[in-house]
């Protein structure tokens, strides 16, 4: 008699022939901050087959790899009253590059945070 056990989860044996193994690929975070991730089939011949949605919003997604998720800085609001916001690049990744400007006179300028 022999008892094969899996790496990835000790409980999991059988004896005299192989275990059947899961492999849940989102443990290693592959899909980053902002995102969830969903794994339909831990099994280890079933790789890549994990699915990355952004947060923000649901509708973008990709399999197998982290999306592209976009993040608008200026969507809560950072300069407050009497400024408004632009944020030029609202790609994953770009962060704290908002411009605030100042109503009464465009000529005064922060970038990520009140001026």
């Amino acid at each position: 008699d022999f008892v094969c056990t899996c790496d990835s989860d000790k409980s999991i044996t059988k004896t005299d022939g192989p275990a059947t193994c899961s492999k849940d690929e989102c443990s290693s975070d592959p899909c980053g901050a902002g995102q969830t991730c969903a794994d339909p089939n831990p099994s280890p011949s079933s790789l890549k087959d994990f699915t990355c949605t952004c947060d923000k919003d649901a509708s973008v997604q990709t399999v197998g790899t982290a999306a592209t998720c976009e993040i608008d800085e200026c969507s809560m609001n950072p300069c407050g009253m009497g400024q408004s916001c632009e944020d030029p690049n609202t790609g994953y990744g770009s962060q704290h590059d908002f411009v605030c400007t100042c109503d009464s006179d465009k000529s005064i300028t922060k970038i990520d945070g009140p001026a």
